[in-house]
């Protein structure tokens, strides 16, 4: 029964469900399981002190905006680990608890600036230009850093399903980067995305609705956005966390593999964990006491502590 109530969850979650009417009476119940399970996840309160500034702007847009969440002690030169939300390309929000929660609870806690993002969204934009607002954004944290006492130097990028597209989307094309005026973060997390394989995604039987609204129809834009055509040297040491549930429409694990495996030809950092938790639990349970915990915060640990080439 859990694997069946977790592969109708992940499909929710990831909007695979949407635009069948005919099931909406389904959809209310599956949205009410989610819920439920979110509810069950023990989260984190953000520790005594934290302070917040919200919607520091980087662009014209509402959406172009971002928090930053500060430890009550801060330390001369700390880290930045800097979040963008999932939602397949089309919602989702910079304050959600799943994505700030325990994730903020535990860096806020080890010493780090924790930023979350926003960016526009399809309709509005397509993942192109979201990339280049989260690279954007990435520039206006370092440009503002030193007032938190923060070192702009010394930056993770993190993201979830669509946000984790993204953010591996700028660190395999890092002209976006430096378009924006940003310098090169240390490394990327990439918690379960689903598109680091773009073309071979958009070439399957049956595409869910919410990749043809993000991605469309034109082989040469799906290149484009594409972290596994996209990679070469240049690229930012990476992080591939993929829920091993999970196959359709493509296995998160087995893109993460394939992009793993490219990376290692150019001589780029990359190891892929996989984790028996379903796509939102990868997200929701990161920051939790657990060995995944443990595994994540090694790895950027070890990449602060790495001059980057």
């Amino acid at each position: 029964m859990r694997i069946a109530t977790t592969a109708l969850v992940s499909l929710l979650a990831f909007g695979l469900l949407a635009g069948v009417g005919s099931q909406a009476s389904a959809q209310q119940r599956l949205r009410q399981m989610l819920e439920q399970r979110r509810t069950n996840i023990p989260r984190t309160e953000l520790p005594a002190g934290t302070r917040i500034e919200r919607d520091i702007a980087y662009g014209n847009d509402p959406k172009q905006r971002y928090d930053v969440y500060l430890p009550a002690r801060m330390q001369p030169g700390a880290p930045i680990l800097f979040m963008v939300h999932g939602g397949g390309w089309r919602r989702g929000d910079k304050a959600s608890p799943g994505v700030v929660g325990n994730k903020a609870a535990y860096w806020l806690n080890q010493g780090f600036v924790f930023v979350s993002t926003n960016n526009r969204l399809v309709p509005d934009a397509n993942p192109m230009q979201q990339a280049e607002d989260v690279a954007a954004a990435i520039a206006s944290v370092q440009q503002h850093a030193r007032q938190w006492q923060a070192d702009p130097g010394r930056m993770i990028l993190m993201g979830h399903s669509a946000g984790a597209h993204l953010v591996m989307l700028v660190s395999t094309k890092p002209d976006l980067l430096r378009q924006a005026g940003a310098r090169l973060p240390l490394g990327v997390v990439s918690l379960d995305s689903g598109a680091l394989d773009v073309p071979v995604l958009m070439s399957q039987n049956r595409v869910p609705e919410l990749y043809t609204n993000a991605f469309g129809s034109d082989p040469a834009f799906w290149r484009s956005v594409s972290p596994q055509q996209q990679l070469d040297w240049r690229a930012l040491p990476m992080l591939l966390v993929c829920s091993s549930t999970r196959h359709f429409p493509t296995s998160p694990c087995d893109e993460a593999n394939k992009l793993a495996n490219r990376a290692h030809s150019v001589s780029v950092s990359a190891l892929v964990l996989r984790e028996t938790l379903s796509h939102g639990e990868i997200n929701a349970q990161l920051g939790l006491p657990s060995d995944y915990t443990q595994a994540v915060a090694g790895w950027i640990n070890q990449r602060l502590m790495q001059v980057r080439r």
